[in-house]
């Protein structure tokens, strides 16, 4: 069987557990050094790929929308109760944030969780048209894909790749409609320099969350990229999760020195 990069990955660790799910386009080793970070201060942390990730990039539109990928989510989910860890947050990067949040909206068991750089209130905005394309030229690039071959994956990726980025539209659209179902504390991160996404948009959700007294903790990177997970803030912002995962669970010394 063929394996992809970014398998999924299940980092043990105490009772608390957190999920990471990673970006559009993206796989798992979008949020492992967040994972390990985790880890080491005693929690529990599990990754999935979403379906079609982790590979070919046709294989994200032939195999992967939305619906699949919210049973990815659900399926995380489950995985982790199912293994005993009933004190659980959710957070997700990009496309993930999508997922995390309707998760939380959805899920009143859940403890929190939230976003990293994710367009709740403003997918509209995106660079990932035009982004999407050229990471598929650099993947059959650096794998040296025939070149007719490549031609051929690029128009059947032009003609695809519209579909499916209207369906993660209309999911984000639900979910701001849906806003008003987030009750637990909620993590919001962003960069001020943003190359995919509205850098203000980070900002707009937590105001509009704090408008229906929703518990919102915000932090804005003004020099930070869209990756936030493993560019120059990422640091920053797994001093920051920790800090607001502190407020969710009590966590042994025990378990952080594992």
């Amino acid at each position: 069987m063929k394996t992809y990069p970014g398998e999924p990955f299940y980092f043990n660790g105490g009772r608390p557990a957190v999920i990471l799910l990673h970006a559009y386009s993206g796989n798992s080793n979008d949020v492992r050094m967040l994972g390990r970070a985790l880890q080491k201060h005693g929690y529990t942390v599990y990754a999935p790929v979403f379906t079609g990730h982790g590979g070919d990039p046709c294989r994200i539109l032939r195999d992967g929308d939305p619906a699949v990928w919210w049973e990815d989510t659900q399926l995380a989910i489950r995985r982790l109760r199912d293994s005993g860890h009933d004190q659980l947050a959710i957070f997700g990067l990009s496309l993930g944030g999508l997922f995390a949040t309707r998760a939380l909206e959805n899920d009143a068991q859940l403890n929190g969780g939230g976003i990293f750089a994710s367009p709740i209130t403003s997918w509209g905005r995106s660079n990932v048209p035009d982004y999407f394309p050229r990471l598929a030229m650099n993947y059959y690039r650096k794998e040296q894909t025939p070149s007719a071959m490549v031609t051929t994956k690029m128009a059947w990726i032009k003609e695809h790749l519209p579909a499916q980025l209207a369906a993660i539209q209309a999911m984000s659209k639900q979910l701001d409609a849906n806003l008003d179902q987030l009750h637990c504390p909620f993590f919001i991160a962003q960069g001020g320099r943003d190359e995919m996404i509205d850098p203000n948009s980070g900002g707009q959700l937590a105001d509009r969350l704090r408008a229906q007294r929703t518990p919102v903790d915000y932090h804005f990177y003004p020099n930070a990229s869209h990756l936030l997970t493993v560019n120059s803030a990422h640091r920053q912002l797994f001093s920051d999760v920790l800090d607001y995962l502190q407020t969710l669970f009590e966590v042994s010394d025990d378990n952080e020195n594992k």
